[in-house]
């Protein structure tokens, strides 16, 4: 990100540096795991993207209009590998809990640009939360809030309150590491690990690495959106600007936030544009599977739209490859904008899928 200080910059080297480091059983990796580094996941376009190479397994109970995060089966997130130790010692990887309603196979999201949506007040984002719909416009979007009553912009059902959260749920779900606030390794499905299948001292990450990997990702720069046109591709992209707005995305796909105040500088008071306004909104059920704590089945939070243009596989899960097959999939608080897409004439289709992938 552009007006770093110097010890920003060499914060950010350092933790792309452990970012982008494979990481041994011998060093904590496990015993339960996904990836062997943080890169694996999310490295499209470039590192600190998303990714679809590696697609996590969640699986979750919904039930009398409550999410159950299969807490004591082992947690929401299935490993799906383990460290030679572990199965050593007849354990892992793990499995579907029996109890599970619903399974997703959810793709990394993009990390790029991270820190400014992080610096965006709550009050912002509550300016255009209306859970009960007092406006009757059929969008009712809401910010949802963890266990500790903090509220949650991060993660697809709203899992983070801040970046720190969002990296050090990733380094212990992911990647296995015990952290400074989470010290205990992962159960196998409900069942504790045994201390020799893990040697390693814990936590396996030290305070100074959880930071130095923070502020990697909180400076990632954000997309920049694409820069060079010819007039006949401008024309097409204001028409397709027009539009978005006219049948009703920007609704939920926010065209601007403000940052606030903030320790960086570079992050503070800055007019930002990730076409999203960071909360939850249900999308009806063809998108619905695992739920969230503060999340229903069908409830995602707004996905940013920057860095569209370098995406190969879109939604949650990855399943369409085209922007049409991605809006045709949006249903209800969406369902309004979908069908008034769907029937906008194919030459105004092709202008608004042309302007987001300018973004």
């Amino acid at each position: 990100m552009a007006g770093l200080s110097t010890g920003e910059r060499g914060r950010f080297l350092l933790g792309r540096a452990l970012f982008e480091r494979l990481a041994t059983a011998d060093e904590g990796l496990g015993p339960l795991y996904n990836a062997e580094r943080c890169s694996d996941c999310h490295d499209q376009p470039v590192v600190g993207g998303g990714g679809t190479r590696i697609r996590v397994l969640k699986a979750t109970r919904f039930e009398d209009n409550r999410c159950d995060l299969l807490l004591a089966e082992g947690g929401d997130n299935i490993q799906r590998r383990a460290t030679e130790l572990l199965i050593a010692h007849g354990m892992g990887p793990e499995e579907v809990p029996a109890a599970a309603t619903a399974t997703a196979q959810v793709t990394a999201p993009p990390l790029l640009g991270l820190g400014l949506l992080e610096a965006v007040p709550d009050e912002v984002l509550l300016e255009w939360a209306d859970p009960d719909d007092a406006d009757g416009n059929g969008i009712s979007g809401r910010l949802p809030r963890l266990a500790d009553g903090r509220t949650a912009r991060f993660g697809r059902k709203g899992d983070a309150s801040t970046v720190r959260d969002f990296v050090d749920t990733a380094l212990r779900f992911e990647l296995g590491f015990t952290t400074p606030g989470h010290s205990a390794e992962e159960a196998v499905n409900g069942v504790s690990v045994p201390p020799d299948a893990d040697p390693m001292a814990d936590p396996e990450i030290d305070a100074p690495t959880l930071a130095q990997l923070t502020d990697y990702v909180r400076f990632l720069a954000p997309p920049a959106p694409e820069q060079d046109f010819s007039a006949a591709a401008r024309d097409t992209l204001a028409q397709g600007t027009a539009l978005f707005r006219q049948i009703g995305c920007t609704a939920c796909h926010r065209e601007e936030l403000r940052t606030g105040p903030a320790d960086t500088p570079a992050l503070a008071d800055r007019t930002i544009r990730p076409y999203s306004d960071m909360l939850l909104h249900d999308l009806g059920d063809v998108l619905a599977d695992v739920c969230g704590f503060d999340a229903s089945p069908g409830e995602l939070r707004t996905a940013p739209l920057w860095g569209l243009r370098h995406r190969d596989r879109l939604l949650h899960d990855g399943r369409v490859a085209d922007v049409p097959s991605a809006i045709s999939a949006h249903g209800g608080e969406a369902t309004a904008a979908r069908d008034a897409f769907v029937a906008l004439p194919p030459e105004a289709q092709r202008a608004v899928v042309r302007f987001l992938l300018s973004l």
